[in-house]
């Protein structure tokens, strides 16, 4: 899968020119992503893939949040298929967490 560029435009769009709420909202997605994707990748060593697919349900949102459309998708598809004990797709859902994360390096 070939991934989508993160952006602000959904971001800006909520805050609808208030930097305030625009920077809290930014600032709320850089301290929890982390926290979140750890939790995930705990679930994902021990094997708890019912776990796993509750942490990657709360992260699609921020997943939305960066205007992610095709990741969120995925992320849709991904957590079923956690669900069902399959984590096949995982580099893919992976390489998305680092793409968010090297995006909010950068703002």
């Amino acid at each position: 899968m070939e991934l989508d560029r993160p952006n602000l435009s959904y971001i800006k769009a909520l805050a609808d020119g208030d930097a305030d709420f625009e920077a809290n909202l930014i600032s709320i997605v850089k301290k929890e992503l982390p926290k979140e994707k750890e939790a995930f990748l705990e679930s994902i060593r021990e094997q708890n893939y019912q776990n796993s697919a509750e942490h990657v349900h709360k992260i699609k949102h921020k997943i939305s949040i960066l205007g992610l459309e095709k990741s969120y998708d995925f992320a849709i598809a991904f957590e079923e298929e956690l669900k069902n004990d399959n984590p096949s797709q995982l580099d893919t859902f992976l390489r998305i967490l680092q793409n968010m994360e090297e995006f909010l390096t950068t703002i």
